[in-house]
């Protein structure tokens, strides 16, 4: 008695281990690729350790045929039967089983979609993300069985439209159409050729209506979605030409010194960032994620230290000589750059975002708004109101405003023209230098970097209208915006000419600029 019971307990767990009937193997060995394809999907959609092991030995091409149709997974010269669940040696005549760019494929789309019974949320919430992109109606067994297991109603609700987007290609019309019709609150871009073919060519009638319907739907969600894509990223652009220009608003604003080595100092904050990031990856690699808030009065006062000695060596001598000033600025700004080249080489440095800057928020189902530029637009935002402050409540920002206005009379009253003009030049460059820093959060730095700004820079300025921080934000804001609905239209090249051709003829109109400069420093 007892033997018959061990008897049965072991083929109980013989049992077991086969999971997968021969019957959905069967297809595997075949020479029909569909039934391959289809038999992949079945499989997936056991969705077990046994389906698991079976697809991940396919792909790593671990699979063998014996000529009685049997499938092996080999493990050196040992060789497990997927369909028994029996091991033992690799047999004579067995072959890898033939695994094409198609089957491949539906592999690798059945192991990605297994990922959907993962017990964490977050693997399960990117699998069922990107399936979205591609289900199929090969899949959508196991995405009935994972949305019929599924507990989180976040998930639960992007299943529905996964399942949706696979049975769209279910030969049943009844299927089809409801669908189409679960879909009617997508916002997935990649649908529309479906659902356009379907509107277009479709055996049902009811589809076709359904399909037109939640084209219509998806398409106006879609215009939503890009027209507030458009808004945000123009802001995001506004915010780095507003910090790009804004040490150009007061060098050139408030003091009339043209200077095209501005790009470079933007450059140069951005290499102090990198090497803040440096130091951090050595020093403090447990703090590395706040080596960018130690960039920031790291970079100002280095630039501010190059500006001030720029205009105690260079500049201090050439008020009043515009034409001067930019030809020597110009030698400057060569200068700068191949002394970067010399110490750091001509190829671009990483500078990596921190932990918290990296990622983004996603709203309206698929407009990624990136953690970084955000942070960028706050911190634009905070560097205006710091300007103005000085600007306008310091005892600074007074003599500044004196200087500017009339030089000689505060001279006349005890004010350090050249003191202030030096400091002021420091300002400005200091300024650049934090612009530099949120461009590194943005790209690559390079020596060239500053070059793809100073035109850019010198419009803001001269649209707002020289000398005025309420212009240069304008101005700014404006080109951001403008620059991205351009785009879409006119291509990157074309729509930067065209606002180039508007500044141009609106500086004719109103030489001013956006807004016209006030007291003695006006005539």
């Amino acid at each position: 008695m007892k033997k018959l019971l061990l008897l049965a307990c072991l083929l109980c767990a013989s049992l077991a281990r086969a999971a997968i009937d021969p019957a959905l193997l069967a297809p595997l060995t075949g020479d029909d690729p569909d039934a391959r394809v289809e038999a992949v999907g079945k499989i997936g959609a056991l969705a077990n350790d046994e389906a698991t092991r079976l697809l991940s030995a396919m792909k790593n091409g671990d699979v063998y045929a014996t000529p009685d149709g049997k499938l092996l997974i080999a493990s050196g010269d040992q060789a497990y039967d997927v369909g028994s669940g029996a091991s033992g040696p690799l047999p004579d005549g067995a072959d890898g089983l033939m695994i094409n760019n198609r089957l491949r494929g539906a592999i690798d789309d059945a192991l990605s979609a297994l990922k959907m019974f993962s017990p964490d949320r977050e693997q399960r919430l990117a699998a069922v993300t990107e399936l979205q992109k591609s289900a199929t109606l090969a899949q959508a067994p196991l995405i009935d069985k994972a949305l019929a297991a599924e507990t989180d109603a976040d998930i639960r609700a992007l299943l529905r439209l996964v399942a949706a987007t696979a049975y769209l290609q279910s030969p049943d019309a009844a299927k089809r159409k409801a669908a189409v019709q679960a879909l009617a609150d997508s916002s997935n871009a990649s649908l529309r050729p479906a659902l356009q073919a379907m509107v277009a060519g479709d055996a049902d009638e009811g589809v076709r209506v359904a399909a037109a319907h939640t084209l219509q739907a998806l398409d106006s969600r879609l215009a939503r979605t890009e027209f507030i894509g458009n808004v945000f990223y123009g802001v995001s652009l506004a915010s780095v030409l507003l910090l790009a220009a804004l040490g150009l608003a007061i060098t050139f604003g408030l003091m009339g010194i043209i200077n095209m080595a501005h790009g470079e100092l933007l450059m140069i904050g951005a290499y102090a960032t990198y090497l803040c990031q440096m130091a951090f990856r050595r020093w403090l690699p447990d703090a590395l994620d706040w080596y960018l808030l130690a960039a920031l009065p790291v970079a100002f006062i280095v630039t501010a230290a190059v500006g001030i000695a720029l205009e105690r060596t260079v500049i201090r001598w050439l008020y009043g000589r515009p034409l001067e000033t930019l030809l020597a600025t110009w030698g400057i700004s060569l200068i700068l750059m191949q002394t970067v080249r010399s110490i750091f080489g001509a190829q671009n440095v990483e500078v990596a975002n921190p932990a918290w800057m990296s990622g983004g928020v996603t709203v309206l189902g698929s407009l990624v708004l990136a953690y970084n530029r955000i942070a960028i637009i706050v911190f634009a935002l905070l560097v205006v109101a710091g300007v103005w402050l000085i600007l306008n409540k310091t005892r600074l920002g007074l003599f500044v405003r004196a200087v500017m206005q009339n030089r000689r009379m505060a001279g006349c009253v005890g004010v350090s023209t050249a003191k202030i003009d030096m400091m002021t030049f420091g300002l400005g460059s200091g300024i650049a230098g934090l612009g530099g820093v949120a461009l590194s959060q943005l790209g690559n730095v390079g020596p060239d970097l500053g070059q793809s700004y100073i035109v850019d820079s010198f419009m803001v300025v001269v649209l707002g209208g020289v000398g005025q921080l309420a212009g240069t934000v304008i101005a700014a804001l404006g080109l951001g915006e403008a620059n991205k609905f351009l785009e879409p239209v006119a291509g990157a090249v074309l729509a930067k000419i065209a606002i180039l051709i508007f500044i141009i003829v609106f500086i004719q109109k109103r030489p001013q600029g956006l807004f016209a400069m006030k007291g003695r420093s006006a005539e």
